[in-house]
């Protein structure tokens, strides 16, 4: 059997959404982006909704429009997917590190202030795996300290944390739309704020500096080619109207997991906070005791048809995070513990109960060979 480790959730409804953009010969600037835009900014319960061709466009474009460059400081995890940090060095500024939460996996509050400097100028907090930071915590310190707040929920479309929707509290959020995401346009990203500024400029540097309304060669100042195609965004219209349905899909197969796991010894699962009053899964995560040789659970696994994956390498031990800045094993513990114990297993809306015992059955029988 073959269980791939992803894989979107795709009806008859999203391929005619796009078919009927194709013929609309409306392929790019057009209603369905506005469309999309609106549907999320909905969903989110914010001001305005700006779409992107990628989540690590849209983090760009807010550090950019919040004036972050040359030498500045932003605080955030080197427990990411690398684009949160990518993002900051695209403007010459230097991300500095703040280790993680065991349990939550996401970015330790109480250490934040110590990493605050005369040179920072943000705070960008990531949603690890879909679990929403506590971000009214975040917001008090960005505060006192005068930091602009971006919260990546690239990964949580949906979580609530007390009963706030991930990226409804930042300055600025950013979600993304990668296949395996919660819900997908294939490529794509959206910007969501309150901030008319940060909104008008994001607007406006996706494509190539345009002003909002002018002529069509006019450029106001530097800008790039971020912006989401109407087939993208087609597809993103049909998917937000499918996105409880999908969290419950999702759940559905996180919580079969749970049940299967809970009694294996050598297996933590992941941890919800119980501030957490909905959890939007983006994978399942796993974590092997010290004692199992995690690496050769993970080819047995790949060796029988089952996709898995090593969620996340530390950031700051990439190799050229640790050329630019330095870095070494052992700067930040916690981080290099949990990314040296973790498996991503099959996870996706349409897993079928098959495919899950499958994995666990194949999982069980890894972890009792390569157990020490």
């Amino acid at each position: 059997m073959e269980v791939p480790l992803s894989g979107p959730d795709i009806t008859q409804k999203e391929i005619d959404a796009v078919v009927d953009v194709m013929r609309s010969g409306i392929l790019s600037i057009g209603p369905k982006l506005e469309e999309f835009e609106h549907k999320i900014a909905e969903y989110i319960g914010v001001k305005h909704a700006i779409g992107v061709n990628s989540g690590t466009s849209g983090l760009h474009l807010l550090v950019r429009s919040m004036g972050i460059s040359d030498d500045d400081e932003v605080i955030t995890t080197p427990f990411s997917f690398i684009s949160s940090s990518n993002c900051i060095l695209f403007e010459r500024a230097k991300p500095i590190f703040v280790d993680i939460d065991s349990l939550t996996l996401n970015m330790d509050i109480d250490r934040i202030e110590d990493k605050i400097t005369q040179r920072t100028k943000a705070i960008l907090a990531v949603d690890v795996f879909g679990h929403p930071m506590d971000i009214a915590r975040v917001r008090t310190i960005a505060d006192k300290h005068g930091l602009k707040l971006i919260e990546d929920s690239c990964e949580a479309l949906g979580s609530e944390y007390n009963g706030a929707k991930a990226g409804s509290r930042a300055d600025a959020a950013v979600f993304a739309f990668y296949p395996n995401k919660q819900m997908t346009t294939a490529e794509g990203g959206m910007i969501v704020t309150d901030d008319d500024d940060i909104a008008a400029l994001c607007r406006s540097m996706r494509s190539q500096g345009r002003p909002i309304t002018g002529l069509w060669l006019e450029h106001e100042r530097l800008g790039y080619n971020y912006r989401l195609s109407e087939l993208h965004a087609a597809l993103g219209c049909v998917q937000i109207g499918r996105i409880e349905e999908i969290i419950d899909k999702r759940n559905r197969v996180a919580q079969r997991y749970n049940n299967m796991l809970k009694d294996i010894d050598g297996i933590t699962l992941p941890y919800i906070s119980p501030d957490v009053n909905k959890m939007s899964w983006f994978i399942y995560v796993v974590r092997l005791d010290k004692r199992i040789d995690r690496n050769a659970v993970m080819q047995y696994l790949l060796d029988n048809g089952i996709g898995c994956r090593p969620y996340f390498t530390p950031i700051h031990l990439q190799p050229y995070f640790r050329d630019m800045f330095g870095y070494k094993e052992g700067d930040f513990p916690i981080t290099e513990g949990v990314a040296e114990s973790t498996i991503a297993l099959p996870f996706f809306n349409n897993l079928s109960d098959e495919q899950m015992d499958y994995t666990v059955y194949n999982l069980k029988r890894a972890i009792e060979r390569f157990g020490r």
